[in-house]
């Protein structure tokens, strides 16, 4: 199967584009949502971020507390790296499993940190959404409430723009409305529908 690996900085709009791949009727394998799976309540994952962490990122409820983990992680490279550990090698078995039971010309992974883990090897296209850094700061602010501090805290964990670009296969540009960005994601549909049939076994 022909395997595309979807990725950008934080609010670049990669949901927006994978969203209307899934329209097109391409398969999604999205490692946020199955970051969440993994660390719901009962999940081996979460027991183990409270064993490194402490108990103070749980809800009371016993749910993960995002916020909270995000700034921590944002803020000190050491527990990120920490939390990877525990939580990509799982996001990793499950999305290859996920894959094996599909039966399409081709499908997209969802891995907003792709460059930064190196599993460029897991794809055999990289798809870069790419947007002005002021315009993704205008979206957190906006979607997210986040503050020009956590903002920046959340640039500097991920790879650069040139990074990204650099290992880039093909690139969305998203600076401007969001009907540009479809009419893009159905050119590329088009081209790896083309492409699909090269890497079928």
């Amino acid at each position: 199967m022909f395997i595309v690996g979807l990725t950008g900085g934080i609010g670049s709009g990669k949901s927006a584009a994978a969203e209307h791949f899934a329209r097109l009727g391409v398969p999604i394998i999205d490692t946020d949502i199955i970051a969440r799976q993994v660390v719901e309540p009962g999940q081996p994952a979460l027991t183990e971020i409270v064993q490194t962490f402490g108990a103070e990122i749980v809800t009371d409820a016993g749910q993960l507390d995002r916020p909270a983990l995000r700034q921590l992680i944002f803020a000190d490279s050491s527990k990120r790296h920490a939390l990877e550990a525990i939580l990509h090698p799982r996001i990793r078995a499950e999305m290859l499993r996920q894959a094996t039971l599909l039966n399409t010309p081709y499908t997209i992974f969802v891995i907003p940190l792709l460059i930064e883990t190196g599993q460029q090897a897991l794809v055999n296209h990289v798809l870069v959404i790419d947007c002005d850094d002021e315009i993704r700061r205008q979206r957190l602010k906006q979607r997210d409430q986040m503050n020009d501090a956590d903002i920046t805290n959340a640039f500097a964990a991920q790879a650069s723009r040139e990074q990204r670009l650099a290992v880039a296969d093909e690139v969305i540009n998203n600076s401007g409305d969001i009907q540009q960005l479809l009419h893009q994601v159905e050119q590329l549909h088009h081209h790896y529908s083309q492409l699909a049939p090269q890497y079928q076994k």
